[in-house]
């Protein structure tokens, strides 16, 4: 048996369910990462500081999920856009430059570009043409922690001008307003509606060239039931495309009944697998940074080897759902 002499790993409560290792694992069979091994740990927030403290020089980087994003803050430098602005991390990279001493650690929030990647990725293969025009909405379903990430995406997206928070508690959250309006720099760049207000929510979704659900399980049904009842169609050529950040189950309802409607719909385990590449590159210190701006241009002219790993990872990923 392989000698592990490079460690990662992915930690959160409950974690169980995690398919990071799969992701991982999978890249560095195909990257030829012989002694790099991924594994998953289950560390709430009161456990963090020890298990950090019980690392050795063998660990190059860590993946945080639930409740963690936030919790590791303190204890290393946000090193990309995103987790400077968001104040979120789910990627930690070790550097042990000091010997005898821990390692300092730079935090990268990936998440954020695994959105972005999910609709390029999906948006070539299906020939739609984008325009830059900023003149495009889209709508969010949902203002929790994954909403922020999905607003930062939105405005990344050279189509979008304008973003619809769609929750059923609108005063929650109040920060994605603030972060929208810097981003897109326009004082009216984002409103909120109630989920509940199936007229206001029809309208989005009629008005929308991207929507991201970024609600947990089935929570999304009652919208899929609203947007079925309404009978509206997405018209292929507009280029409307719906990303459902869940993948089980796969395909949801929501994504059901938005493909009846005409639209293109991605998968939650898209922005899972894109999240988890940038991790790999980063973690395996292949890309010394990540730069969300340019991640796309950089994986499409990346090396006929880094393509080959993203193939590796989507076909872990299919055997495994």
């Amino acid at each position: 048996m392989t000698q592990v002499n490079h460690r990662c790993a992915v930690l959160g409560k409950p974690i169980a369910h995690s398919l990071s290792p799969v992701l991982h694992n999978a890249a560095y069979k195909a990257l030829g990462l012989d002694d790099w091994h991924y594994d998953r740990h289950e560390v709430g927030e009161g456990d963090l500081d020890a298990f950090l403290k019980g690392l050795d020089p063998s660990w190059a980087g860590l993946s945080l999920t639930m409740p963690l994003k936030k919790t590791i803050q303190p204890y290393g430098i946000p090193s990309n856009l995103w987790a400077k602005e968001l104040k979120v991390a789910n990627t930690a990279v070790f550097d042990w430059d000091k010997p005898g001493a821990g390692p300092s650690i730079r935090l990268y929030n990936t998440d954020v570009v695994g959105i972005q990647l999910a609709f390029d990725h999906a948006t070539r293969a299906a020939g739609i043409h984008v325009e830059g025009d900023r003149r495009g909405r889209a709508l969010i379903i949902g203002n929790g922690n994954t909403a922020s990430s999905a607003v930062a995406a939105c405005t990344m997206m050279p189509e979008v001008g304008h973003i619809t928070v769609a929750a059923r508690h609108p005063d929650k959250n109040l920060g994605l307003k603030p972060l929208a309006e810097r981003f897109l720099k326009r004082g009216d760049a984002l409103d909120f509606i109630a989920l509940d207000d199936h007229d206001a929510l029809l309208r989005a979704f009629a008005e929308s060239v991207v929507v991201i659900s970024t609600i947990p399980g089935h929570a999304a049904d009652p919208v899929a039931e609203v947007l079925d009842s309404a009978g509206l169609e997405v018209a292929p050529a507009s280029g409307a495309r719906l990303l459902d950040v869940v993948y089980d189950p796969r395909p949801s309802a929501l994504m059901q009944a938005w493909r009846r409607r005409g639209g293109l719909a991605i998968g939650g385990e898209e922005m899972l697998l894109y999240q988890a590449l940038i991790q790999v590159l980063l973690m395996t210190k292949i890309w010394d940074g990540d730069p969300p701006s340019d991640a796309d241009s950089r994986l499409q002219n990346t090396t006929v080897d880094d393509d080959h790993v993203e193939i590796a990872m989507r076909q872990a990923l299919e055997e495994v759902l």
